[in-house]
């Protein structure tokens, strides 16, 4: 669970040790990922006090799309680079906060400050000045959208991790200050239903209550592009265990990675928000 405060690589950020705890959820909520997840039902938002610096003076949260696995914000920005790295530094949202498609332009979404009821932390991938531009887990994939990151709503730190997944290879490795601390073979989508690419990030660490082929399941920000829904969710990818070994090095899921129980317990340690690149 390792953040690194910004400015200062080699210290522990301070006060993160609720992101990673895991989360126990109901049987309703686990049966709804691709491989079981769902969203419990949040307080009405309050309205957003924009600083002089925006398009608008307020914003009605209450009227924005939520940024969250189960929502889809359309007027979303993509991805400009979805095949790129960050420099690590990700957001942590601690109310809900809005969402711009530009620097100083219109609101498009609400950010909430939970996801699967842990924290919400999502990668920056561009600044500006007090801005920056953030990946969504929201549909479509690829969603980005800008935040006033100097708000007393948000805070930065740094995530030493980055985790690519080579689909094609069916390989996933885990670099740690740039370093391979980790790789394995995986098991990824099948051709009917493929693993999407692009840059996303580990969303939410949830404990499986249901089912027993993963003791844990890393909900991604991305989504199959094959099923709009699944199991009555939103189809959410995951990276997650699978009992039987012969699957890894196959394209034989429905979309998310399998993993072995080794990297599992290694990709469940790292922070909430680390980028995952699946090439």
């Amino acid at each position: 669970m390792e953040f690194a405060r910004i400015g200062s690589p080699g210290s522990v950020f301070g006060g993160v040790s609720p992101v990673r705890r895991l989360v126990a959820v109901s049987a309703v909520l686990l049966v709804l990922l691709l491989g079981g997840c769902s969203d419990a039902p949040s307080e009405p938002a309050p309205v957003d006090a924009a600083t002089p610096s925006t398009a608008r003076s307020t914003v009605d949260l209450s009227a924005l799309p939520k940024a969250t696995t189960f929502g889809t914000t359309p007027d979303a920005p993509s991805d400009p680079a979805p095949n790129e790295g960050t420099n690590g530094v990700v957001l942590r949202v601690e109310q809900d906060t809005a969402v711009y498609d530009s620097v100083r332009g219109k609101a498009i979404a609400r950010l909430p400050a939970r996801q699967f009821k842990s924290p919400t932390w999502v990668p920056i991938v561009a600044e500006r000045g007090d801005w920056a531009r953030v990946l969504l887990p929201s549909r479509p994939n690829g969603s980005t959208g800008w935040v006033r990151s100097e708000s007393d709503k948000v805070h930065k730190a740094r995530s030493r991790h980055v985790v690519n997944v080579d689909v094609d290879a069916r390989r996933l490795v885990v670099l740690k200050s740039g370093r391979e601390i980790g790789s394995w073979e995986v098991g990824v989508g099948k051709k009917a239903s493929p693993t999407p690419r692009g840059r996303t990030f580990i969303l939410a660490s949830i404990r499986e209550t249901v089912n027993d082929y993963s003791p844990i399941v890393l909900p991604l920000g991305t989504h199959s592009e094959t099923f709009k829904t699944y199991g009555g969710g939103p189809g959410t990818v995951a990276l997650h265990g699978w009992p039987d070994p012969g699957v890894f090095g196959s394209a034989s899921s429905d979309g998310c990675v399998r993993v072995p129980a080794d990297a599992l317990s290694l990709l469940r340690s790292l922070p909430l928000g680390t980028l995952v690149r699946l090439r």
